[in-house]
């Protein structure tokens, strides 16, 4: 293999790192902003119960 292959194979993997890694920074995003939502509704939810419910609706709306 040439230098400008083992390069572009090294780019790829780099770059599959850093895409899964955000993803997954997403998901918390989302799911502390849906837990801070929850406690502001009129029967508010336990933190437990509010990240439960809040992971099972993102995981399902994907």
């Amino acid at each position: 293999m040439t230098i400008k292959n083992i390069s572009i194979v090294i780019f790829l993997i780099l770059a599959l790192y850093i895409i899964l890694s955000f993803r997954d920074h997403n998901f918390k995003r989302a799911t502390d902003a849906c837990i801070a939502g929850s406690q502001k509704l009129e029967q508010p939810m336990t933190i437990e119960e509010a990240k439960k419910f809040c992971e099972e609706q993102i995981k399902k709306d994907k």
